[in-house]
C-alpha cells in the first residue's frame, strides 16, 4: 500500500477549502440536489391515493415500490460508486447521477402496459423497472456529497455542514408534497412525476458547471498519513476497529426502517382514515410535517457542534433522547380520530426523530481517515437502505394486509380484497361488505403504523450505545 503525507502547512483543517461565500454556494448546491433526491425519491407516496387504485395494487406490492424495488440496485450500486469517488472527480459523478434519476423519474410516468408478441407486461413492472432506475442514478448522490463537504468543511464545523446538508431529506419530503401533490389532484398523478423529474437535468448541468472539485484531504491536519489509492477491504478493516460506526448504523437503520415505511404510507393513512385527497394530504399535513423534521434535523447537528467541546458524545445521545420521545407523538398521530391532534403528534414526533440524519453522517465519515470517507457513507448506506428504506415499507404494507385478511375473515367476509374497498370499486359493493371495508381497510393500515412506530424507541437505545466508544472512535475532532 502506498501513502503520501498531507502538506505540514496551510490552513485548510482551520478554514477549510475556498472562501466563505463559496463554501456556502457550495453547500446549497449539494442541499439543492440532495432536496431533488428525495423529491424524486418522495413522489411515488405522495401520489399514491389516486395511483394506487389506477393500478390496482396491495399494500404488499406499494410497499415494494416504494421501498425494496428501490433499494435494492441502489445499495449494491452506491459502494462501486463510492469507492470510485475516492479516487475520481466527485463532481462529475454527481452530475451524470443527477440526470440519470431525474430523466428515470420522469418516465415513471409513462408506466402503461406493454405489450411484446403475446406477452403483456403490466404498468406495475414497467414502475418498478424505473423506480430501480432512478435507485441506481441516487446511489451516486450521497457518498461522493459526504467526501465533498468534509474537504470543504475544516471538522469544527462540519457536523453543522452535515445537519444542514442532512436536511435534504426532509426539505425533498415538503417539495415533493407542495408541488406533487397538488398537481396530482388537478392534472394526474402521472403529470406530477414529469413536471418533478425533468428540472433535475437543468440543475445537474449547472451542478458541473459552477462547482469545483477540491483537493482530497484538503481539510485535513497537516501531516495526516494518506493513503494513494485506498483498497474497499482497507475500508472495512479500519471500519472494523470501529465499533461506534455499526452500533450507529444499527440506530440509523431502525430509524430508516420506521421513518420510510411511515412516510411511504402517511398520505394512504390520511386518505383511509380521514378522506383526505392526495393534494389535502400532502399540502395539510405532510408538508408541515416535512417542514418541522427538516428544522429538527439542522437544529440537532447545530446543537451538537455547540455541546461537543465538553460533551463530544452529544451528536449520539441527542439523536438517541429524540427518537425514543417521537414514540407517544406518533402514538397520538395514529390512534387519535382528531385531524389537528394526528398532524400535531406527526410534527413533533418528525422535529424531534429526524436528528438522527444529522448524527449518521457525522458519525459515519467522522470516525473514519479521508480516504475512506465515501466507502464509510456508502457501507452505512447500503445497510440503512437495503434494511431501513429497503424492508420499512414493504413490511408495513404486508403487516397491514395480512392485518386486514384477518379483520376481514372475523368480520365475515372472508373473500374481500384490498382493491375491493379503494376508490370507486368500493360502490359497487353490498351494503354489508361497504361496513367491511369501512373498518378494515383503515384500521390494518393503522395498526401496522403503530407497531412500527414503536420500534422508534428500540433506535433510540443503539444511540446511546454508540456513546461508550465514539469519543475514542472520532478521528475529526
Amino acid at each position: 500500500m502506498s501513502a503520501t503525507s498531507t502538506a505540514a502547512t496551510g490552513d485548510g483543517h482551520i478554514n477549510g477549502f475556498g472562501t466563505k461565500p463559496y463554501r456556502s454556494y457550495v453547500l446549497n448546491a449539494l442541499l439543492i440536489i440532495y432536496i431533488l433526491n428525495f423529491v424524486d425519491r418522495g413522489l411515488l407516496s405522495v401520489v399514491a391515493p389516486q395511483m394506487k387504485p389506477e393500478l390496482g395494487i396491495s399494500d404488499t406490492a406499494f410497499g415494494l415500490l416504494t421501498g425494496f424495488g428501490f433499494a435494492l440496485l441502489y445499495t449494491f450500486v452506491g459502494i462501486p460508486l463510492a469507492q470510485f469517488a475516492e479516487t475520481r472527480h466527485r463532481v462529475w459523478i454527481m452530475t451524470v447521477c443527477v440526470a440519470l434519476w431525474s430523466l428515470m423519474t420522469a418516465l415513471c410516468g409513462l408506466a402503461a402496459p406493454v405489450t411484446i408478441g403475446s406477452i403483456t407486461i403490466g404498468a406495475f413492472w414497467i414502475l418498478l423497472a424505473c423506480r430501480v432506475g432512478v435507485g441506481i442514478g441516487e446511489a451516486g448522490c450521497t457518498p461522493p456529497a459526504n467526501s465533498l463537504i468534509a474537504d470543504y468543511y475544516p471538522p469544527s464545523r462540519r457536523s453543522t455542514a452535515l445537519g444542514y446538508y442532512a436536511m435534504g431529506v426532509t426539505l425533498g419530503g415538503l417539495l415533493a408534497n407542495l408541488i406533487g401533490g397538488p398537481i396530482t389532484d388537478a392534472y394526474g398523478w402521472r403529470t406530477a412525476f414529469f413536471v418533478v423529474g425533468l428540472p433535475g437535468i437543468l440543475v445537474a448541468a449547472i451542478f458541473k458547471l459552477t462547482v469545483k472539485e477540491p483537493p482530497r484531504g484538503y481539510t485535513d491536519p497537516p501531516g495526516t498519513l494518506r493513503r494513494a489509492r485506498p483498497k474497499f477491504s482497507e475500508g472495512l478493516k479500519e471500519l472494523a476497529s470501529k465499533p461506534s460506526f455499526w452500533t450507529m448504523t444499527v440506530a440509523a437503520t431502525i430509524a430508516a426502517f420506521c421513518g420510510y415505511g411511515i412516510a411511504s404510507f402517511q398520505s394512504l393513512f390520511m386518505n383511509r382514515s380521514f378522506g383526505l385527497s392526495a393534494g389535502e394530504a400532502a399540502v395539510m399535513i405532510n408538508a408541515p410535517v416535512a417542514a418541522a423534521s427538516a428544522v429538527g434535523t439542522f437544529a440537532t447537528g447545530w446543537l451538537a457542534e455547540k455541546l461537543s467541546k465538553r460533551h463530544p458524545n452529544a451528536i449520539a445521545w441527542l439523536a438517541g433522547i429524540g427518537l425514543t420521545a417521537s414514540v407517544p407523538f406518533y402514538f397520538l398521530a395514529f390512534t387519535t380520530k382528531n385531524l389537528s391532534l394526528a398532524l400535531i403528534g406527526l410534527i413533533i414526533g418528525g422535529a424531534i426523530k429526524y436528528g438522527y440524519l444529522a448524527a449518521q453522517y457525522t458519525i459515519g465519515q467522522g470516525v473514519v481517515s479521508a480516504q475512506v470517507r465515501a466507502v464509510s457513507t456508502a457501507i452505512l448506506l447500503f445497510v440503512v437502505n437495503l434494511l431501513g428504506y429497503g424492508l420499512g415499507p414493504l413490511f408495513i404494507g404486508a403487516l397491514s394486509d395480512f392485518i386486514f385478511n384477518m379483520q376481514v375473515a372475523g368480520l365475515g367476509a372472508p373473500d374481500l380484497t384490498r382493491k375491493a374497498c379503494e376508490g370507486a370499486a368500493r360502490a359497487a359493493l353490498a351494503a354489508a361488505q361497504q361496513e367491511v371495508c369501512a373498518i378494515a381497510h383503515p384500521q390494518s393500515l393503522q395498526r401496522s403504523m403503530l407497531i412500527t412506530s414503536a420500534l422508534y424507541g428500540v433506535g433510540g437505545l443503539f444511540f446511546f450505545i454508540t456513546c461508550r466508544w465514539l469519543k475514542r472512535d472520532m478521528v475529526a475532532k
